[in-house]
């Protein structure tokens, strides 16, 4: 299912998105009673998805970036692929949702975008087996790993770099219904301006789902709502004010946002 975070009349709540663009009254919301890290109902209630504005689908304690897992996007850079995971963070201030804008940082003057898919941990976790990943995994969701890139090289720790406001957008919602096999297989795309920049699936990654989940909880806990980035294709670029990038993941829909001057 897709699970959902929106504000209504002022209320946040969590609902399980129902229906397609193409339906004749359009997708719908059927809010549920409780949050979706627990067992939870529908209440019938829905409402119109034109009608409420799409939130972060999550609030993550901390999302957790691995950088480099791809190989052909470690080329572009002049990298190589690194012989464990590159493993960085993002602060939750770092959290934008589908159509919220993103700030260009006053420090930078080459931005890029990265679109990746997300992993979104359903349960408190640490030192998971690989055989027991699938079962701390609440769903995923589209993920642009936005970077400051002259940041990055200039200052070789990534934390500004990648670690600015709006610069971890998240969205549309969390799709349930798609578990290891499957997400190891996906399309991703990224667009800007409506112009292809990125296309890759998911398989292409050097180290798989489950090897990342292992490798991070090997060092820390993960919370209900945590978020692992998984990395980017090839195909990485700048952007502008003004422009407007999407990632498009199989299975799981588009996440759009502007980029706009930080005031």
């Amino acid at each position: 299912m897709r699970i959902a975070r929106f504000s209504i009349d002022g209320n946040v709540a969590f609902g399980v998105v129902e229906g397609e663009p193409s339906d004749p009254d359009g997708p719908v919301i059927d809010i549920i009673k409780g949050h979706p890290f627990a067992e939870f109902e529908r209440s019938g209630q829905k409402v119109p998805l034109n009608k409420v504005r799409l939130l972060p689908p999550v609030l993550p304690n901390k999302v957790v970036g691995i950088g480099r897992n791809y190989a052909e996007h470690a080329a572009e850079l002049g990298n190589e692929v690194p012989d464990v995971p590159v493993v960085f963070f993002k602060p939750s201030t770092s959290v934008a949702g589908p159509g919220d804008p993103i700030a260009y940082p006053s420090f930078s003057s080459e931005v890029h975008y990265e679109a990746e898919l997300a992993v979104v941990i359903g349960r408190m976790c640490r030192e998971v087996p690989r055989e027991r990943v699938q079962d701390v995994i609440l769903g995923y969701t589209c993920g642009n790993d936005i970077t400051a890139r002259d940041a990055q090289r200039r200052e070789k720790q990534w934390a500004r770099a990648k670690g600015f406001d709006t610069s971890c957008p998240l969205g549309p919602w969390v799709e349930t219904d798609i578990d290891l096999t499957r997400a190891g297989d996906l399309g991703i795309m990224c667009t800007v301006n409506g112009e292809q920049r990125q296309l890759g699936r998911t398989n292409e990654m050097v180290r798989p789902i489950e090897d990342l989940i292992v490798h991070i909880t090997e060092a820390m806990t993960l919370l209900p709502g945590d978020v692992v980035l998984t990395g980017t294709p090839a195909g990485v670029g700048p952007l502008s004010v003004g422009d407007e990038v999407a990632v498009t993941i199989e299975g799981i829909g588009t996440l759009t946002n502007k980029v706009i001057k930080r005031g």
